[in-house]
C-alpha cells in the first residue's frame, strides 16, 4: 500500500506541470490587453507609459519566463504578487482557502447525508411509490442548475417577504451561529445538486448487491434487515459511489465559483473570477495550481479508501 502512495504522490509533479502550463498559456489566449484592463482602459497613458508599466509588471517578458518564475517561486514559498492589487498571493489565498474548504466540505456532507440514506431506501423499496418519489427527486436535484436556483434564493426572497441572504462573513472561531447561517444556504445549493447523481448510483449498486448469493446467505440465516443491509450490502455498494464521490471534487470547486460570486462568499472561487476578468495571472496560475493539487489528492484518497472498503482490493 505505501509503496502504492509513494509512486502516486511521485505522478503529482507531471501532473501539476501539465496542468499549469496549459493554464499559463491559455489564459494568456484572451482577448483584452492586461494592462489596460488593469490600470483602466480609459486612462489618459501614453504607448510609452504602457510599456514602462509592462515591464514594471514583468509582463514584457515571454510567458514561458513568467510561468518558470513562477513556479520557481511556489518552490521557495513565494507565490507571486498580484497584478492588480499588489498584495502577495500566498497571503490572499491563506485567508480564502478557509472559506472555501468549509464551503466545499459543508456541501460535500449534505450530498452524502441526503444521497447514501435515500439510495438505499429507494433500492430496498424497489418500484413502490417511496422509489418513484426519490428517483424523481434525484432527477429534479441533477436538471436543476445550481446558479439558476441560487439567483433564485437570493432575488425571489427579497421581492416576496424583503429577506436576503446575509452578506457579511464572520469566520467560524469567531462567530459559529453567523459563519453557519452565513454559509449554510450555498452549500445546501451545491450539496443537493450534487447529490442527484450519488442517490440514483447507489439505489443502482444496492440493488445489484442485493441480488448476490452471499445476501440471500444472509437472509437465510435469519439475519435482521438493518444486519444484513448495512453490515453485508451497503460496505460494498459504496466502492463505486465512493469513486463518484471523488470525481466530484472538480464540480464542487465549479459549484463554489459560481456560488460564491453570488452569493458574496469571500473564498477562492470569487477570487479567482475577479482574477480572470482583470487578467491577472499570476493569481490564476496560483488559483488553479491548488484546485488542481485538491483534485488529484482527493483521487488517492478514493484509491485507498477502496482497500478499505473492500478487503480484496490490494496494491501491489
Amino acid at each position: 500500500m505505501w509503496s502504492y502512495i509513494v509512486r502516486r504522490v511521485g505522478l503529482l509533479v507531471p501532473t501539476l506541470a501539465m496542468v499549469t502550463v496549459l493554464v499559463a498559456l491559455l489564459v494568456r489566449l484572451l482577448p483584452g490587453d492586461a494592462v489596460e484592463i488593469i490600470i483602466g482602459q480609459y486612462t489618459p497613458l501614453t504607448h510609452g507609459d504602457r510599456e514602462a508599466v509592462r515591464r514594471q509588471l514583468g509582463l514584457d517578458k515571454p510567458w514561458y519566463e513568467q510561468y518558470g518564475e513562477f513556479v520557481a517561486g511556489v518552490f521557495t514559498g513565494d507565490w507571486g504578487t498580484s497584478l492588480q492589487s499588489q498584495q502577495p498571493i500566498g497571503r490572499e489565498l491563506a485567508r480564502r482557502l478557509p472559506v472555501t474548504f468549509e464551503l466545499g466540505l459543508l456541501a460535500l456532507i449534505i450530498s452524502i447525508v441526503v444521497a447514501v440514506p435515500v439510495g438505499v431506501i429507494a433500492a430496498i423499496r424497489q418500484d413502490r411509490w417511496l422509489d418513484y418519489l426519490m428517483r424523481g427527486t434525484a432527477i429534479v436535484f441533477i436538471a436543476v442548475p445550481a446558479f439558476w436556483l441560487g439567483t433564485l434564493v437570493v432575488v425571489l426572497p427579497n421581492v416576496w417577504w424583503g429577506w436576503a441572504p446575509p452578506i457579511h462573513y464572520e469566520s467560524f472561531f469567531d462567530d459559529p451561529l453567523s459563519n453557519l447561517y452565513f454559509v449554510i444556504i450555498p452549500a445546501t445549493i451545491l450539496g443537493l445538486g450534487l447529490s442527484g447523481s450519488v442517490m440514483r448510483l447507489t439505489r443502482t449498486q444496492m440493488l445489484e448487491v442485493l441480488r448476490q448469493d452471499y445476501i440471500r446467505t444472509a437472509w437465510a440465516k435469519g439475519l435482521r434487515e438493518r444486519v444484513v443491509i448495512l453490515r453485508h450490502a451497503l460496505r460494498n455498494a459504496l466502492i463505486p459511489v465512493t469513486t463518484l464521490i471523488g470525481l466530484q471534487v472538480p464540480l464542487l470547486v465549479g459549484g463554489t465559483v459560481v456560488l460564491e460570486t453570488i452569493f458574496s462568499v469571500p473564498g477562492i472561487g470569487s477570487y479567482l473570477v475577479t482574477a480572470v476578468n482583470s487578467r491577472d495571472y499570476p493569481v490564476v496560475q496560483a488559483v488553479n495550481l491548488v484546485v488542481a493539487l485538491a483534485v488529484v489528492l482527493s483521487n488517492l484518497l478514493v484509491d485507498v479508501l477502496y482497500a478499505y472498503l473492500d478487503p480484496r482490493i490490494r496494491y501491489a
